[in-house]
């Protein structure tokens, strides 16, 4: 089924599940209205804005077992957030949500995300984190890996490791670029106008490379340019490849985005990559779910 959540209906979803079965149902609103990148613009006008509403309408219709929901952390100060929690309140759920480091679940990668858990069946929460700060799992071992490319190359072996051209003037820019530095470590006329001026002043997480021995940043949509955030590789004069976004999102090292023979846009690749929940907490979130119903030792 391809449809948006607003038009989705109780009784589609109802038909989906097998009788005798838990019903579990996993959402996750769209984050752009809510990230910390929209810079503190508020987009009630957006219509992504309502779908959380949305949600929390399929929700008291089909009554699920359990549910799920993750976004960013920013989510929780905002209204649509604490109507959505005055909902599960008034339907009876038990409830808990946290802000979620990722490495401390084995992403390689510093991303933080809002996880709720609601239950009908008893009290639920996201199981113990399965690494501690000395085992987080470092860009090394995520992509040090692959072979080599050079920025707009294309690897022989995986159409899916391919980098982003750079302008002459950003190749400079890279090469004048140390892991976990900023632009503000470089030769004044390399650093951008917009950055020269005291707003710009205040956006340093931009024209970066990661470090090899630690977590990148966040993987966004746009992790495939050099200037859309810290996404220089840690040696190699180019941004991160789609693979490499799609590694330190966790998904398996073979996993398909394009049909064979398909186009490979940057744009829309990395839209898929970037919007993701990594796969790994995609993973605990579903353990935690199977424990919990385990534990709680009833009948669907």
């Amino acid at each position: 089924m391809k449809k948006s959540v607003s038009d989705i209906t109780s009784e589609e979803l109802s038909g989906l599940y097998p009788a005798g079965s838990w019903r579990i149902l996993v959402g996750c609103a769209p984050c752009q209205p809510f990230s910390r990148y929209a810079h503190g613009l508020r987009r009630a006008s957006d219509e992504k804005w309502n779908l959380l509403h949305h949600f929390g309408r399929l929700v008291e219709e089909l009554k699920p077992d359990v549910i799920s929901m993750e976004n960013v952390s920013e989510l929780q100060r905002h209204s649509v957030f604490a109507r959505f929690i005055e909902r599960l309140e008034t339907l009876d759920y038990e409830k808990t949500f946290s802000v979620v480091f990722c490495p401390d679940y084995g992403v390689p990668q510093c991303r933080r995300r809002l996880v709720l858990l609601a239950s009908r069946l008893g009290p639920i929460s996201i199981v113990s984190p399965t690494h501690t700060p000395d085992e987080y799992l470092a860009v090394r071992m995520a992509i040090g890996h692959l072979p080599k490319l050079a920025a707009g190359g294309v690897s022989k072996a995986d159409a899916l490791h391919r980098s982003s051209r750079l302008s002459p003037l950003n190749m400079r820019r890279i090469r004048a670029s140390q892991p976990g530095g900023t632009w503000r470590d470089w030769n004044p006329e390399l650093i951008a106008a917009c950055h020269r001026k005291k707003k710009g002043e205040t956006y340093p997480s931009v024209y970066g490379r990661m470090e090899w021995d630690a977590p990148s940043p966040t993987i966004t949509t746009q992790f495939y340019g050099f200037g859309n955030g810290r996404f220089g590789h840690p040696d190699q004069d180019r941004a991160i490849s789609l693979r490499e976004g799609s590694l330190l999102q966790t998904f398996s090292p073979d996993y398909q985005f394009v049909k064979p023979s398909g186009n490979y846009c940057f744009k829309t690749v990395g839209r898929l990559i970037g919007n993701a929940v990594p796969v790994r907490l995609g993973t605990i979130v579903g353990k935690t779910i199977a424990r919990h119903i385990q534990k709680m030792d009833v009948n669907p």
